[in-house]
């Protein structure tokens, strides 16, 4: 048996492919079991100092992710050994990975986009793993999808328990089980769960947080690929009903793209301004890992270069804005905000190149292990290391 620490985009495809080589599975997840249109209900609170988007429930974030999917740091892991290029390849034909159609790009999308283009900036529209025959443009996506058109990790998980894996959720890891460096199961609020493969994907933050728990150092670097949103009024735009983020622009370690920020609303609402005539471009870095987390906080650095590159791409962000007819004096923007934690026990640091820990048999599968910030949304790569992982593990089993 295998045991898997949460449900997100690296636990639901390492679970789903174990149990459909007939290994036996069980899943653990903090959250409770939600309709994909509930998910906003299981927004986690941001910490003290930090304002981190994040959720716990079955399929973790993934629920209310964009549907962005982008490949990132499938380079820089070649570095470590780490080949994902077949696994990225796989999940995109699953998944059905590619652009939405025409049909489904609103007004005020094709405005940023047509702008981007006279300014001889590199857009492109964002591949999406959304089914546009399910779609229907709602700007819902963040909220979570009220027609189930957006793939997220919830249908792993059902596939996994098709499959005969097991899922236990509402219960939370506390501590691992470890006897002569060798991983012999977990400790949750509601007893232990014995095996001698475990594998945490509870996220940046909880995963660093079981890990310290149990004695095993993490959490000393810590990004979250830091964001604002820069918006201002065109009037009777709609963007807000639009599919979000549904434009990519790339630039050095920062890009845009079209969203509809509910901070933005209330603050151009407090001077009056109707949420019909917003419209918005969120600005996201590949921020430096200068932060922690320990058990009790999560500290985290903007330093000069993040600045720097928040900056740089609010000023790209206002250049758009402007040339598509939004009044100057009507732009504002949000506070940085997070929406990407990863770092917190990565690769050459905490796991080897199998993601495997100094625990024999521990073995961690989310964005904890990506050794740098990758700037933009990481799903697709999350999913193609756990995929690796789930392979290795076949392999290690037959040996058996």
């Amino acid at each position: 048996m295998v045991i898997v620490v949460g449900s997100g985009a690296g636990g639901a495809t390492v679970a789903r492919e174990l149990a459909k080589n007939n290994i036996e599975v069980v899943i653990i997840e903090k959250g409770p079991f939600v309709d994909s249109k509930d998910a906003f209900k299981c927004y986690d609170p941001s910490p003290s100092g930090v304002d981190l988007l994040k959720t716990s429930c079955v399929g973790g974030s993934t629920l209310v992710s964009a549907g962005n999917a982008v490949r990132v740091l499938e380079d820089d892991l070649k570095d470590y050994g780490i080949n994902i290029t077949g696994e990225l390849d796989e999940i995109e034909k699953e998944l059905k990975v590619k652009p939405l159609p025409k049909t489904h790009i609103g007004r005020g999308t094709q405005l940023i986009i047509d702008t981007a283009y006279s300014l001889g900036l590199p857009i492109r529209r964002m591949p999406k793993f959304i089914n546009p025959d399910k779609c229907k443009p709602c700007g819902k996506c963040s909220f979570g999808c009220p027609r189930d058109a957006k793939w997220s990790a919830k249908k792993f998980i059902e596939d996994a328990v098709d499959y005969g894996a097991e899922i236990i959720y509402e219960t939370e890891v506390k501590n691992l089980i470890i006897k002569d460096d060798r991983i012999m199961g977990v400790k949750t609020l509601n007893g232990s769960l014995y095996d001698e493969i475990v594998v945490i994907a509870a996220g940046a933050v909880g995963t660093p947080r079981i890990l310290l728990r149990s004695g095993i150092s993490a959490g000393k670097t810590f990004f979250m690929d830091t964001f604002i949103t820069v918006g201002g009024i065109l009037e009777d735009i709609r963007f807000k009903e639009e599919v979000q983020m549904n434009a990519l622009i790339e630039i050095d370690d920062f890009i845009l793209a079209p969203h509809f920020s509910t901070l933005i609303a209330k603050e151009l609402k407090r001077k009056g301004y109707s949420e019909k005539d917003i419209i918005g471009l969120m600005v996201k870095i590949a921020d430096e890992a200068k932060g922690e987390v320990n058990l009790k906080e999560i500290f985290k650095e903007n330093t000069l270069e993040d600045i720097r590159l928040l900056a740089r791409g609010s000023a790209v962000a206002g250049s758009i804005l402007s040339n598509i007819g939004v009044e100057a004096s009507t732009i504002v923007s949000t506070h940085p905000r997070g929406a990407h934690p990863g770092g917190t026990a990565p690769i050459g640091e905490v796991v080897d190149e199998n993601l495997e820990t100094r625990i024999k048999g521990l073995y961690i599968a989310d964005a904890s292990v990506l050794p740098k910030a990758p700037g933009a949304p990481p799903i697709l790569t999350i999913m193609a290391l756990a995929l690796r992982l789930a392979k290795h593990i076949i392999k290690e089993e037959i040996r058996r």
